[in-house]
């Protein structure tokens, strides 16, 4: 006697070597002995032999259409072996049986299992939903591998197009798309923007980062270019000093400038001109909610985004030439460079040039500006920066080095920029005092402000002031760039209204002012996470452009080498064991600019 049986949810066979009425001892045709349950048997046979039972079994049941054997299943419950007298229209055979069985089991649209060797036909209108599933499936299947094979040609699928942004930077793991774009990956070998690349979907490499910061930082967009119909200002007292600014060529946001005047007790007063945008930008205007959108404008290079659009720049940056309104600090210096006293005022100034670094930091020798435009405007700033700096007690970045990206027709310039210059502790130093001297101002007046403070850890924002122990003063508050920071346009407004009398532009607790605050902060680490990501990428572009196959560098720690002349670091894994400060030659290959990496290998000590 043969049986055919379920075990652990498959069909087998086998035959009896011993019938126990419960149980059987049943013996495989590979010889496998077995103790099988009597409820687990579902066929009785002699005829066919056991041989190849299996194999014709499922011959049977391929023949088998399930949806007339649907059709021929009762509503109710049946046995597998009712239906297959149904079906066959006669008493059925073991191997009929047998495949009527595989075919029930393996139709779980049509059928559904209710007990062993018993079923129950599925309703029409569940198969009629199962089948379609089904057919989608399929054509889902096929739309699948015709996307592979087009990717796999470097042609993109026109469906890619409206969604490539999406596939790029925040896929849906699960849709066919993705699925067949990851499928194309690993069979070419090349990542997601390298495919891509070759199917000519991503313009350049610089575009895939750009596009990815602009993706989720702004979804809609960069705000776009607005005409901006600045009210009438109101009319100010002209001030009798002549200002200069002093910044990069790049600069076009010109916020800041000086102007220096003896005074007939022969002591100095030195202006700190601040230009004024709070003056015509009033809060909740179009021009103030795009600000509010952007918090700071974003620096990457050969490219910014501007926290303001160009009307409102054009309306208030200091330019040379311009009559431009600004918010004075005035600070009378004795000649032992001590500031004896100092005012405020909301007044309109003469901006007599715009200086630049470039032109300018040449003609210092030894410290001093000789023949160049204000040389001893110059030189007075420079001794009461040195001046200030000493009462700090903190030196600001000195011999920190900047990198400065010159990006024209895609082609880049890197140079290097010493900090601590003359002009630089000029600017550094007097914005370093407006913004301390107007945050105590703010303070003692009762005016809120969003305050900048350091103690024991990193930089917070709070409307109390506190110590900034980076910076050695006792409080701290940007007011100085109030075209390039949302904070500083909001405490411009409060610094207003405390010099001309008037009510505070926000009171305590004012939910706008909070908001700007708690936003800020983190939207500016991100803008500046993101240009050093730009300058990484125009650094390694630089490499390529160059053929630099080679370069020197200076060891920082374990495995780790500043490349010289860029502001670009890397591990070297092949690299010796050396000092900090040891000098080295790197190999330099592979250079990914999707990935942003390249290969680094030592070559010799320096």
């Amino acid at each position: 006697m043969n049986v055919f049986y379920e075990e652990d949810g498959a069909f087998k066979t086998g035959s009896v070597l011993a019938d126990n009425t419960t149980s059987l001892q049943v013996e495989s045709t590979h010889g496998k002995r077995s103790k099988i349950k009597a409820s687990s048997i579902l066929i009785r046979f002699r005829e066919p032999q056991l041989s190849g039972f299996m194999e014709a079994a499922q011959t049977v049941a391929d023949e088998i259409d399930p949806d007339f054997l649907w059709e021929c299943a009762a509503g109710e419950e049946f046995a597998f072996d009712a239906l297959s007298a149904e079906y066959f229209g006669h008493a059925p055979s073991a191997l009929e049986n047998a495949g009527v069985l595989i075919r029930l089991h393996h139709s779980p649209m049509h059928f559904y299992k209710k007990g062993r060797g018993k079923y129950k036909a599925a309703p029409p209108e569940a198969l009629k939903a199962a089948l379609a599933s089904v057919e989608k499936k399929r054509k889902l299947a096929e739309l699948q591998a015709k996307f592979v094979e087009q990717l796999k040609r470097h042609e993109l699928p026109d469906e890619f197009a409206p969604i490539m942004n999406n596939l790029l930077y925040d896929p849906d793991k699960n849709s066919v798309a993705f699925k067949a774009l990851a499928s194309a990956c690993e069979e070419t070998g090349l990542t997601i923007p390298h495919l891509l690349e070759k199917c000519g979907a991503l313009p350049s490499s610089h575009d895939y980062h750009l596009n990815r910061f602009l993706f989720e930082h702004f979804p809609h967009g960069i705000p776009k270019g607005m005409e901006a119909q600045l009210p009438d200002l109101p009319e100010l007292p002209k001030a009798d000093a002549i200002a200069f600014s002093i910044d990069d060529s790049s600069t076009t946001e010109i916020d800041d400038a000086f102007s220096v005047a003896r005074l007939p007790c022969g002591n100095l007063q030195i202006g700190i001109h601040i230009a004024a945008p709070a003056l015509g930008i009033p809060r909740g205007s179009e021009i103030d909610l795009y600000a509010l959108k952007m918090l700071s404008t974003i620096y990457i290079p050969g490219q910014k985004f501007t926290m303001l659009p160009q009307d409102g720049i054009d309306g208030f940056t200091l330019a040379e030439g311009e009559t431009c309104p600004v918010a004075s600090l005035y600070l009378e210096v004795d000649p032992n460079n001590e500031v004896v006293s100092s005012k405020s005022g909301i007044e309109s100034i003469a901006i007599a040039a715009n200086l630049r670094h470039d032109a300018i930091e040449p003609h210092f020798d030894e410290g001093k500006a000789t023949d160049c435009p204000f040389a001893p405007e110059l030189n007075v700033l420079l001794n009461l920066a040195d001046k200030l700096e000493s009462i700090r007690g903190k030196t600001n970045n000195a011999n920190q080095i900047d990198y400065n990206f010159n990006v024209e027709n895609d082609r880049v310039a890197i140079s290097e920029r010493k900090r601590g210059s003359p002009l630089d502790k000029i600017v550094s130093e007097l914005m370093i005092h407006a913004n301390t001297e107007w945050a105590k101002q703010l303070s003692e007046k009762g005016f809120v402000a969003i305050y900048r403070s350091k103690n024991n850890g990193g930089v917070r924002q709070d409307t109390t002031p506190a110590p900034h122990q980076g910076l050695g003063v006792s409080q701290y508050a940007w007011t100085t760039s109030p075209l390039r920071r949302y904070i500083d346009l909001i405490n411009q407004r409060q610094l207003i209204a405390m010099i001309q009398g008037a009510s505070p532009a926000y009171e305590q607790g004012n939910e706008e002012l909070l908001i700007a605050m708690r936003d800020f902060d983190q939207t500016y680490d991100t803008y500046n996470d993101f240009q050093r990501t730009m300058e990484r990428y125009w650094s390694l572009r630089w490499l390529l452009q160059e053929n630099v196959a080679s370069i020197n560098g200076t060891v920082q720690r374990e495995n780790w080498v500043k490349l010289d002349g860029l502001p670009l670091a890397s591990r070297v894994p092949s690299l010796p064991e050396m000092p900090p400060g040891t000098r080295v030659a790197i190999e330099i290959s592979q250079v990914d600019l999707f990935e942003l990496s390249f290969h680094a290998r030592f070559v010799e000590k320096i």
